[in-house]
């Protein structure tokens, strides 16, 4: 077959069809650009639906169990009704999970790994980790493994896994973190010692691409000790269970996997049709000096099972028969001959392959899936080799042109594994809340309870689609805001799947009738911030610019149809979140967790409500999103001209309401303090702000619109109705600023904040006493370390107090904290609010950065630094050392590790250590578009 493959941790390591005649004319135009990389070209032609590349890709879940659209409890106890123990044995309902997981976009036939070393409790067939109430600071995956590369038509894909060969210490890990409690340190899988004198294997998990249908595997498997190690791979094959959920009307007949005569499997779908699979013979390799660096050949044995649930292990029915899911546990693991099917037909295949993996010695197994028509079919593995050498080439030309800006060798290898694990975060999501609370026929019907539970006034929305999920361990399912900072990231590589998640969300099966966007599955009428607008917008600017590159127009059918269902969203918003009616919001917690001193989703202990900073911020913000989005349709079709008055006009009024709340000259803004604060609203009508310095006070920044000169003329009835705001409602015109540029008449800066109070809240937020840490903005200000903020309510104390990293309490599961560290998505948007101001202020307005040390810094300069204090968590500094990986010297030092990132949930305040779930590359993938310079970025 092939030489000894190269040790990928060695130093020579890299880490809506159009017309015909615009679709030629764009052809012609864009065929110097499509010649520079294949990769590319790919992507056009799956924009096209010529050829769909996204058919396939690794969308396996790496949770199913434990999740909300799993559980049949009747109190909503998702945790406890489906564990990681009843995993293997337990059909999924709604997806399926796995190691380095592959499938189709329907999640009907999927591809995985599993693995045995001897002495495992357990066939190792997906990620292990904690449960809410298991783990000292919630649920946490207990694994050790990185996504390490992947194009976005996932031509190619890699993946690294690092599995012990000492039994998986599943016992400690659950007994060790259940005897800590808040205030120590998650117990980690590395704390543990299996990985000590290096004694694991690297398990690399790579595919290509041939073509949309025809997907390459290929797994290489090094043993990183000094000696010897016995190891069992099983690439595996299986259809998702559809068949077993009567009367659904899917998939009739079952699927069938048959082993055929020339040693391939026949995979027969009724909806995906027929599939080859090939599992060529493995080859283990021996270093130079133990057998002369020879290659043994390793024949696969073949194993078959259905993927059907156990009865006899799950209920104790000892007279059930039949071949279950955990057949291949049962045979490799208990030695059971009878747990496998003897006809080597079923759902479920693998081919098992054994072997002593001699030390620095390594592994390499290939299968590949095609049609029986392709021509590969006849000769599977004869250019297999050929094929993943030529993807891999490029996928290394598509960054190059992607990162050509980009100095820093480091700064290249952190922002390629970022996109890497977004495009990997992409997951089949499927849950149809009305069949799920009304359970399957022909069997139990659900507990009565659940009529009136968890998502009941959801019943609409019916999910089947790849969605970019935060985390596939940790948050194995969509959030609303989160996905619209995945989108932005997205775009830099495929404003296409960006757009098309943007538009899905809005779609009548998400959206609520009522206008409301879907939140999350633990609660999909719970409140997050409004951020849809500004994410449309950037990924439509992103995608202009590219698609200017091939002499194409904007894409304005995408933001016309988000539009019309934003209104709607917004509409809601108004109606739902302002008590009042007078433009001031509440909201709920709106994805800030634990920042406040109560629980803002749940009624307060004070009774009333708060006026939330935040949550009137955001509306503002979403406002002038709308507002922009308007004025650019208005550009091609005037009618919008009317929309966009409209929502400037209430933008000013949001602006209003918070200098004045409820003409009781009662402000959000503390004039003392020179700080922005939630507001509680007392039943006898009183009024508390609630000083606590936190993200709250700083959001107002994010609702700011630069409008230049040169679009107003475009735009006759707009700018005659707000020059009459200017001229009639002078209390609402000193909300407007305008700069004289020569040649260019009047810009128009809309902000919550005119420039003295701007500076006033950028001195705190640059203070490095307060926000301002090395490694971004931190979500409270550390002055509440030594001063906690005290509220008594009902003769009992409550507070908040500075806690750089791990919460302290369980306030929303206890698994985030927004009381300290820093996050992404609000640094971001800090980001981009600066460069707006900059844009209308100029040089000439500076700002002492950091304040007190005398340095003078115009808001571009200092967004600038933010941006490269966020990018500092992940590059090496002088002395090579990443602060993302916190004082583990592994980590840091050693070859096997020290280049392969983590992007974390959200980060230390004050040395940058990642915490919280570990592969929310979603929104830390940011860091890709903030590590390119900022001319590509704008």
């Amino acid at each position: 077959m092939s030489d000894r493959p190269l040790d990928p941790s060695g130093p020579q390591a890299q880490v809506v069809t159009e017309p015909a005649a615009e679709a030629a004319a764009e052809a012609t135009a864009a065929t110097a650009w499509h010649e520079l990389t294949a990769e590319l070209s790919r992507l056009q032609e799956n924009q096209h639906a010529s050829r769909p590349w996204h058919t396939f890709g690794p969308y396996l879940s790496e949770r199913q169990w434990g999740t909300v659209r799993e559980d049949y409890s009747a109190h909503g106890t998702a945790w406890d009704y489906f564990t990681h123990d009843m995993s293997r044995s337990r059909a999924y309902r709604w997806g399926e999970d796995g190691l380095a997981g592959w499938s189709d976009d329907n999640q009907h036939l999927c591809l995985s790994l599993a693995l045995w070393n001897g002495k495992d409790a357990i066939l190792k067939e997906r990620l292990f980790g904690l449960t809410n109430s298991e783990g000292n600071h919630g649920e946490d995956c207990k694994e050790v493994y990185y996504y390490l590369d992947a194009t976005p038509t996932h031509s190619y894909c890699k993946l690294l896994y690092k599995y012990p060969q000492a039994a998986f210490p599943y016992g400690q890990l659950i007994e060790e973190n259940r005897r800590r409690g808040t205030g120590d340190p998650e117990f980690e899988l590395m704390d543990t010692g299996v990985f000590a004198h290096d004694r694991y294997f690297d398990v690399f998990v790579e595919y290509a691409k041939a073509s949309p249908e025809d997907t390459l595997m290929r797994i290489t498997v090094y043993n990183r000790s000094h000696e010897p190690a016995p190891l069992h791979v099983l690439p595996q094959v299986w259809f998702r269970n559809t068949w077993a959920w009567n009367g659904t009307g899917e998939d009739t007949p079952r699927p069938t996997l048959l082993l055929e005569g020339d040693g391939g499997m026949h995979a027969y779908h009724g909806s995906l049709g027929e599939f080859r699979v090939f599992f060529a013979p493995g080859e283990l390799h021996r270093p130079s000096g133990q057998g002369d660096g020879s290659v043994e050949g390793l024949l696969p044995e073949f194993l078959f099972c259905d993927n059907d649930s156990n009865p006899r292990r799950l209920y104790g029915l000892k007279s059930a028969s039949g071949y279950f899911k955990d057949g291949f546990h049962e045979y490799v693991i208990a030695g059971n001959r009878h747990a496998v099917k003897p006809s080597r037909m079923g759902t479920k295949a693998a081919g098992h392959y054994r072997t002593v993996v001699p030390p620095g010695g390594c592994v390499v197994l290939r299968l590949r899936k095609c049609r029986p028509a392709a021509p590969s079919a006849s000769a599977p593995f004869a250019d297999f080799d050929a094929v993943f050498s030529e993807r891999l080439r490029e996928a290394d030309l598509f960054y190059a042109e992607l990162q050509k800006d980009i100095d820093s060798e480091d700064a290249r290898r952190v922002q390629r594994q970022a996109l890497a694990g977004m495009i990997w975060s992409k997951q089949y999501y499927g849950y149809d809340v009305a069949r799920w609370i009304d359970g399957d026929p022909g069997h139990p019907k659900p507990p009565a309870d659940r009529r009136r539970g968890r998502n009941w006034e959801w019943r609409h929305l019916n999910n089947s689609q790849i969605l970019s999920m935060p985390d596939k361990w940790e948050y194995p399912w969509y959030a609303a805001w989160d996905l619209a900072f995945h989108c932005v990231a997205l775009s830099v590589i495929d404003a296409g799947f960006a757009k098309d998640q943007l538009v899905l969300l809005t779609r009548e099966w998400y959206m609520h009738p009522n206008g409301q966007l879907p939140a999350y599955e633990w609660a999909f009428g719970d409140v997050n911030p409004p951020v849809h607008a500004w994410a449309t917008w950037r990924v439509y600017k992103i995608d202009q610019r590219q698609r200017q590159r091939v002499g194409r127009g904007p894409d304005l059918e995408f933001l016309e149809r988000v539009f019309h269902k934003l209104m709607l969203n917004f509409t809601w918003w108004v109606n739902r979140k302002d008590a009042q009616g007078r433009n001031i919001f509440q909201g709920g917690f709106l994805g800030l967790d634990n920042i406040g001193v109560f629980d803002r989703s749940a009624p307060l202990p004070t009774g009333g409500f708060i006026n939330q900073s935040d949550g009137t911020s955001w509306m503002a913000m979403y406002s002038l999103n709308l507002m922009r989005i308007a004025l650019e349709l208005a550009v091609h079709n005037h009618v919008y001209e009317d929309v966009a008055t409209k929502f400037f006009e209430h933008f000013l009024s949001i602006a209003e309401a918070m200098t004045n709340l409820g003409d009781e000259h009662v402000g959000l803004w503390d004039e003392t303090d020179q700080f922005y604060y939630d507001v509680l609203c007392l039943p006898d009508g009183s009024m508390q702000p609630l000083k606590v310095r936190s993200m709250v006070g700083l959001i107002p920044l994010f609702a700011v619109e630069v409008i230049d000169p040169d679009l107003l003329d475009q735009l006759p009835e707009f700018k005659q109705r707000m020059e009459w705001y200017l001229s009639h409602r002078p209390e609402l015109s000193n909300l407007i600023s305008h700069w004289d540029v020569p040649g260019r008449g009047k810009r128009r800066l809309l902000s919550l904040l005119r420039g003295r109070r701007m500076k006033r809240l950028l001195k705190r937020m640059l203070d490095e006493t307060e926000f301002l840490s090395p490694y971004g903005v931190r979500a409270l200000s550390k002055v509440h370390e030594g001063q906690p903020y005290v509220i008594h309510v009902n003769g009992q104390p409550m507070s908040v107090s500075y806690q750089p990293a791990e919460s302290l309490s369980g306030l929303f599961g206890g698994n985030s904290n927004w009381r300290g560290p820093i996050w992404f998505p609000v640094n971001y948007l800090i980001i981009e609010s600066l460069q707006k101001f900059h844009h209308y202020y100029g040089d000439d307005f500076t700002v002492e950065c950091p304040t007190g040390s005398g340095q003078m810094r115009t808001i571009a300069e200092v967004a600038d630094e933010l941006s490269a204090r966020l990018g500092r968590l992940f590059l090496r500094d002088a002395d090579g050392r990443r602060p993302v990986f916190g004082p583990d010297e592994k980590l840091q030092r050693d070859p096997h590790f020290r280049d392969y990132l983590l992007f974390y949930e959200y980060f230390h305040g004050d040395n940058g250590r990642g915490v919280g779930a570990s592969h929310q590359t979603g929104w830390t993938g940011l860091v890709a578009k903030l590590l390119s310079p900022r001319r590509h970025r704008e």
